[in-house]
């Protein structure tokens, strides 16, 4: 392998119109990106930015209507649903919900299990991994033969990244993982990304609406606005000293805990919004 592990090279993606004779809709503007081993990339942006558009692309969950997706210099853009399936080992996925992508009906064991066996492992080492991934996430061995509705959310989100990490992937599209658990859960769920990636060598793609988020977890930032980039670079750069006035209101609009920092930005913020509107009567 000569590039990075992910190169997204101008992605478009399009979706149908809704209702008789509506025109499609194109949710990404020639989106290029790149993920390197070991990395994570935060990608980042509000609702409808089409952050989540871009890892289900990846994924192969989003037809792209342009552009190309590199994995390991195999473009894998348009490969057959086969092909794609094959590819699990490499690519895995953790959701938002993390109860409503665990099947409730089966144990935690079985949940991990399950994906190892179907890949060809045999039953017994199966088990052996199983213990092995939830010591790593920081859940007990007993853990395994009970059912997902017997544990918080954090833990439930402990047990999607144990079978995230399953097949020992290459990358993990992590999408608004910790965005349904509150705050002091979601440091832990963070720092417990972090720590996996430094003892497995495994790289994120990870969107979150969410900039402090963001400024923990990654390496580099992409931000996203309407479908287009607006700026890419290191993350301490992009979440201190942003240069494009979209992610400068990002950078106002994430809270701190201080209470005179958060009123100075809130009138910043403010300050800014009646600039941009006065800008755009004048115009």
């Amino acid at each position: 392998m000569t590039g990075p592990l992910l190169d997204v090279s101008e992605l478009r993606v399009t979706y149908p119109g809704r209702g008789f004779r509506a025109r499609p809709h194109e949710v990404l503007h020639g989106v290029s990106l790149s993920v390197r081993e070991g990395e994570t990339l935060g990608l980042v942006g509000e609702s409808g930015s089409g952050k989540t558009t871009i890892g289900r692309a990846v994924l192969g969950l989003a037809k792209p209507s342009g552009g190309r997706i590199l994995f390991r210099d195999q473009d894998i853009t348009h490969i057959p649903a086969k092909v794609r399936r094959s590819m699990a080992r490499d690519i895995q996925v953790v959701f938002q919900d993390p109860y409503t992508s665990l099947n409730p009906s089966l144990t935690i064991g079985d949940i991990l299990s399950e994906p190892l066996v179907v890949q060809g492992s045999s039953v017994t080492d199966a088990r052996a991994r199983v213990l092995e991934l939830l010591d790593q996430v920081g859940l007990p061995a007993d853990a395994a033969a009970r059912l997902p509705r017997e544990f918080s959310g954090g833990q439930r989100q402990r047990v999607a990244i144990a079978r995230a990490l399953a097949p020992r992937p290459r990358l993990i599209v992590c999408d608004e993982p910790v965005s349904a658990l509150d705050l002091s859960t979601q440091t832990r769920v963070l720092d417990l990304f972090i720590d996996i990636q430094r003892r497995t060598g495994v790289a994120y793609l990870f969107v979150s609406h969410d900039l402090a988020v963001i400024r923990h977890i990654s390496h580099r930032v992409t931000v996203l606005y309407r479908g287009a980039v607006v700026e890419t670079g290191p993350a301490d750069r992009i979440t201190a000293s942003p240069e494009h006035p979209y992610t400068q209101d990002l950078l106002l609009a994430a809270p701190v805990a201080d209470p005179a920092r958060q009123r100075e930005r809130r009138e910043k913020r403010s300050r800014l919004a009646t600039n941009k509107s006065t800008e755009t009567k004048a115009s």
